[in-house]
């Protein structure tokens, strides 16, 4: 069970702080529910019924300065996983992206990354849907980056690279 001023990492919409559990009537019964808020944008708040394991398992805690390095180290040797057939690879990134893993979300990103490489090589562009997701999960590993390591978000790719 999360706590006020854990600080969590909330399905797609990046890193928040607990701000409190309490009890709240948003049915018509009082429920517990964690109520969050995104440390870049105070202006909205997420209400995550505690018992709604559905919605609780997409709260994480932000990775630590320890983990982000051993990601950060298994990047080069991090495995492709460019799907042939797009559909099935539209299920399996937005999977990957909902269940958020970090490691998986790292491998989403080197794939497309080289992907994106190898159509430039053509004067083609990714997909949309490849680019959407790109931006996605680089958006959420670039967040809890930035967090965890107390740098700006726009400094997160040159201390990614200047750490391989």
């Amino acid at each position: 069970m999360f706590k006020p001023e854990d600080i969590v990492v909330y399905s797609t919409y990046g890193v928040c702080r607990v701000d409190a559990v309490e009890e709240r009537d948003f049915t018509g019964s009082a429920e517990k529910y964690y109520i969050l808020r995104p440390v870049g944008d105070s202006r909205n708040t997420f209400y995550v019924p505690v018992a709604n394991e559905n919605l609780t398992r997409l709260m994480r805690k932000v990775l630590t300065r320890e983990e982000i390095q051993e990601l950060i180290n298994i990047m080069p040797d991090d495995d492709y996983i460019w799907i042939e057939d797009e559909f099935q690879r539209k299920e399996e990134y937005r999977r990957i992206i909902r269940d958020g893993d970090r490691a998986e979300l790292v491998k989403l990103i080197k794939t497309l990354y080289i992907h994106r490489k190898e159509r430039s090589e053509f004067k083609k562009k990714l997909h949309s849907a490849d680019e959407h997701f790109l931006k996605e999960a680089e958006n959420l590993l670039h967040d809890e980056f930035a967090y965890v390591l107390g740098i700006k978000r726009e400094e997160v790719i040159p201390y990614i690279r200047s750490h391989i």
